[in-house]
Parts: C-alpha cells; structure tokens; sequence
C-alpha cells in the first residue's frame, strides 16, 4: 500500500547509508562552488557552443547544477537493482520533504511520487524517471565510480533522476504554475517492469493526470540536443526459449540417435527466414537467437538441445506473426527429424508508440528551451525497449531522448569503452542536468496553462 507523506506528517526513518551521504553530499557541494560563486557554471562545458547561444535555460536551475551534480553522482556511486531501489527512493522522497514537497511511497515497491500543487486548475501532468541500476562491473575509476561490486548506473538513470529532481525543485519554490505536477520516480526499468507495477498499485488513480512524458539520454546524439518522433519510437521486448528433445547415442553411432543439435541448426536458419520471408519489409523485427545450450562430451550426441532469445517488433501484428511462425517452424522441423520441442514465448515490454498531439507539444518546447538547430524531429526510432511504453497504453503522451554526447565528457579516469548504454565505461554527461530539468520545467508550465490537447493517438 501506498504512503503519502509530507512536512507535516515528518519524514522516514534516515539510514546510515543516507546521513553520510547527505553530510558528503553538503560538503563536496560546499568545495565545488568558489566563495561568491553561487549558482555559476565554472566547468568547461561539452555542449555545442552554438547550440548554448540558442538555449533558452532557466536561471535558478542553472544556479542549483552544483547540488544536482552532487545528487548526480551520489546515486552513480551507490547503484541499487530492480526493486532494491531502497536507499536512493529514500534519498528522492527526503530531498522532495525537504523542498516541501508532499510524498507519495511505496507504488511499485520503492516507486516515489511527488504531488506539487499550485493554484485552483485541476489540470495534472506526470513526469517520469527511473531509478535503477544494472548488474554490471564498472570499469570506471574516477571518483563517483560504483562502490558496490557488480552493480552499475550503465543507463544514466541517476542522470534520469537528477533532472526531475532539478525540475521539482524549481517547481516548489516558484509555483509559478496552475495545476499539479506529479513527479515520478520509478523504479525496475530495466526487465521488471517497474511501470507496470506502479500502475498496478494505483499509480493513475491515486495521481489522476491528463498526460505523461518520459525522457533518456541518449549517446550519440549531440549534448544537449533533444528529439522524438510520434507513433512508434521503441520495440517491444520479447523473449523466447526453445527446448528440443531427441535420442542421444554414442557419437561414433550417430545412426542410433535423434540429434538434437542437428535440429537446432536447422531451426536456427528457418528462423531467420521469418523476418525475410514472412514479415512485410516494410515492418521491422528482429529476430535474435543468442543462447545455444546443449552437449557434455565430445563422444556423446546428447538428449537435448536448448535455444533463448529476443524478439523485437514496433507493432503486435507483427509479433503475433513472428510468434506464430516460429511454433510452426521449430515444431514442424523438429518433427521432420523425429523429434520433439517445447517452445515458451514470453512478452515483456509492449512497443512504446509516442501520441501524436503530445509530440507536436513536446517538440514546441524543445524548440523553446534548446532551439530550433538543437531539436531533432522524427529521429530515428530504435529497436531497443522501454517499459514506459506500458505507461503510454493508458494515458496520452510521449517519450523523448535527450543527446549525451560522444564521451568527451567523462571525468579522467573513465574505462576504456564507448561511452554507450549498458556499457561498463559509460557515465552520464552532467552538462545535460539543467537543460533536461529547465525542459521538463517548461513542458509542465506550459502544459497546464493550455486547453487539453486532443488525445487520440
């Protein structure tokens, strides 16, 4: 059940782990800034000199990245998994207290949303973060590297959670707004399902709003750059394992076992020809095998053989297709053989698939806050997946990427691998933190100021 907390209901329980680094957090922010440099950007910034000259950032926020830095980097050093999120949803919810935000806790496990009101409008908006880190060794050694082995902010969720944090901040003490802004924080992105659970929970209808938007970095893209497309942006996340069962035999009397291995291969390439063959090419999927298990010895055909892997489609006709297909393929081969398969296909995530008004209305502020040069309309969609896809199926909205550059930004220290998603070199680019809270500052704004936008997708 979910727990609604505020200043006048007193705060959580602090932890150890949350008074040491609120007390390192004050310090190392007190060192950073030089005496009479309140709210000054000193550092050498990563984004394009001409796109900087054309953003349009909110001052306040500008004066606060020193702090949303810190926080930054605190959640970078202790990375949390799915639903494990304890400590950082304490650190979120403790920060909104302290800004006098109330606190809603507990959606989705460690889920926190923050309800921050103002006027008599009874227009709401819901903007989201995630909160989790991966099972990954970092191979950074710079200062805010992971402190705990095998677990890793390879995402940029704690980049995710500074800028709404940023965003809440300026929201709280300005209130220059009518109607409610729910900030989300959430947690299990990455394969759990978090946004789901929220909901399940209650999330909507504890926190009824008009619309949601969600936003990743996204490297590759120039720092500070901004983008999204309507309709589809991102693949569903599907996974499937096949198990065949055959005859094993001595290896030297291959003539007295159903080779099960002999099977796999076969279906192997007759899958492939699905996405070839089947699917319009005009519609994208992806078919990826990348596990074969099977085999013990080199003198043994063995009993069975097994297979795993993801399939990726932007629409469910396609995926019921290419489910559909592979049954067929694996079971009718497999019989050809002589043998027999189990097959289990399991749906993750569906396909994010962005509405159209809410696009054109994010677009409208990109342009506002990072310029028309610095917003990319109908970039390219990906093949990768998000669980705010399960948000997008029940309220209108739209997901949008925020450029993190090419890696220039890293601290020294940093690994020697790309600084890409889910790789263990990655590190989020702080320059991003202003401009990503001064967008999700103004898309609320203007939001609520408007009359409701049509919202057929």
């Amino acid at each position: 059940m979910a727990q609604v907390s505020g200043q006048s209901c007193g705060h959580a329980k602090r932890t150890v782990w949350d008074g040491i680094d609120r007390l390192q957090l004050r310090l190392s922010i007190q060192q950073a800034r030089p005496a009479g440099a309140e709210g000054n950007i000193t550092h050498h910034s990563t984004l394009d000199a001409k796109l900087t000259t054309a953003m349009k950032l909110i001052d306040p926020i500008l004066q606060f990245h020193d702090e949303l830095k810190q926080i930054r980097r605190t959640i970078h050093a202790h990375p949390e998994l799915a639903y494990e999120e304890t400590h950082t949803s304490q650190l979120v919810a403790q920060q909104l207290e302290s800004w006098g935000i109330p606190v809603i806790r507990g959606l989705g496990g460690t889920g926190v949303v923050g309800v921050i009101r103002s006027g008599t409008s009874s227009r709401a908006v819901g903007l989201r973060a995630d909160m989790d880190a991966l099972p990954l060794q970092e191979h950074n050694q710079f200062a805010h590297r992971s402190t705990i082995d095998g677990k890793m902010h390879a995402c940029g969720h704690d980049g995710h959670t500074a800028m709404l944090l940023g965003a809440a901040h300026y929201l709280s003490q300005h209130r220059d707004f009518d109607g409610t802004v729910y900030v989300i924080f959430q947690p299990a992105e990455e394969g759990r399902g978090g946004a789901k659970a929220m909901m399940d929970d209650g999330l909507f209808e504890q926190c009824p709003m008009d619309a949601v938007f969600g936003m990743h970095n996204w490297p590759g893209m120039p720092a500070g750059t901004m983008g999204v497309v309507a309709g589809p942006m991102m693949a569903s996340s599907n996974e499937f394992e096949l198990t065949i069962h055959g005859k094993g035999s001595h290896a030297a009397q291959p003539h007295r076992s159903v080779d099960p291995v002999m099977v796999a291969v076969q279906i192997a390439q007759s899958w492939q020809t699905i996405v070839s063959r089947n699917v319009s090419p005009l519609d994208p999927a992806v078919l990826s095998i990348t596990q074969i298990h099977t085999g013990s010895a080199t003198n043994i055909v063995p009993d069975a053989a097994s297979m795993i892997g993801t399939v990726r489609t932007f629409t469910l006709p396609v995926l019921d297709l290419v489910e559909q297909r592979m049954r067929e393929v694996a079971s009718h081969t497999a019989a050809a053989f002589g043998a027999s398969v189990e097959f289990s296909f399991s749906r993750n995530y569906p396909p994010l698939i962005n509405h159209r008004p809410e696009t054109e209305f994010a677009l409208g502020v990109m342009r506002d806050v990072v310029g028309s040069d610095g917003t990319k309309p109908d970039i390219e969609p990906t093949m990768g997946s998000e669980d705010f896809a399960f948000m997008l199926l029940e309220k209108p909205g739209c997901y949008v990427f925020i450029g993190n550059g090419d890696g220039t930004h890293r601290d020294s220290g940093h690994g020697l691998g790309p600084c890409n998603l889910h790789n263990p070199s990655y590190d989020f680019n702080d320059d991003l933190l202003p401009v990503g809270a001064s967008f999700w500052v103004q898309l609320a704004k203007q939001f609520l100021a408007q009359p409701p936008i049509r919202t057929t997708a």
